[in-house]
């Protein structure tokens, strides 16, 4: 099976990585449930496409019932889940010393549990399906630690752990497992940075070198996703040309 005719769900779908992904997914023939928190952003993604096959649900990743809502969705609408891309994250980037707890919590819910709340509500269909894949949006910073992205970077490692598990878990089941992971991209997830020079010093960062594109990174899932069944990408590093770290 290639890309048409998947039946893909994406989290975290309203914007970035996620909206180009669920655009150049719709061009290749794929059946979509979009996800995010945002309801108004996915009621107009999906207008836009003008496409029969695909649907939305307002969802936070944090809260497991709404994650298997979309999950549900995906079901009674196409009968079968092929692909789980989990894309929703923050970076609110500080020093240690900043303390910013309620910044970790953040981090922590939506970039680990997020990814964990997906895996559990459609890893049981997968397995009984005999086949299917899980994707997550994981970072550069999840290969290498950085000054002030100690716990962003920790949240990546995460996911790095969480997915090679299961890749080690279900290799009888076919199930496939693959993290992507961006360098510098012009999405703005950036501005979930909060502390104001943080988030100057990354928009800084950014400008140094010429950037990949959001639609550069849905080129990689495209990829990934349109393998055959005896290949697995595990993982994907995909940096700008130029960037050095």
């Amino acid at each position: 099976m290639t890309i048409k005719d998947k039946v893909v769900l994406i989290m975290g779908a309203s914007s970035g990585i996620g909206e180009a992904t669920t655009k150049l997914l719709t061009e290749k023939g794929a059946k979509l449930v979009i996800a995010a928190r945002s309801e108004d952003k996915l009621k107009q993604l999906s207008t836009s496409l003008a496409k029969e096959d695909i649907y939305y649900k307002k969802v936070d990743v944090t809260n497991y019932d709404e994650v298997q809502e979309a999950v549900d969705l995906a079901m009674e609408k196409f009968g079968r889940i092929d692909v789980l891309f989990n894309n929703a994250g923050v970076m609110p980037t500080n020093l240690l010393i900043a303390g910013q707890r309620d910044e970790w919590k953040q981090m922590l819910d939506i970039n680990v549990m997020g990814v964990l709340n997906g895996i559990a509500a459609a890893l049981p269909i997968m397995v009984k399906q005999q086949k299917g894949h899980i994707i997550s949006t994981d970072s550069i910073a999840g290969h290498k630690v950085y000054p002030n992205a100690a716990v962003y970077g920790a949240t990546k490692f995460a996911v790095r752990a969480i997915m090679e598990g299961l890749r080690q878990e279900h290799l009888s089941d076919n199930i496939k497992s693959t993290i992507i992971s961006p360098g510098n991209v012009t999405t703005e997830l950036y501005k979930t940075i909060n502390d104001e020079k943080a988030r100057e010093n990354e928009f800084n960062l950014r400008n140094e070198t010429e950037l990949l594109t959001a639609e550069d990174i849905a080129s990689a899932v495209a990829y990934a996703i349109d393998t055959p069944e005896r290949m697995s990408v595990n993982e994907m590093v995909v940096r700008p040309t130029q960037q050095e770290r």
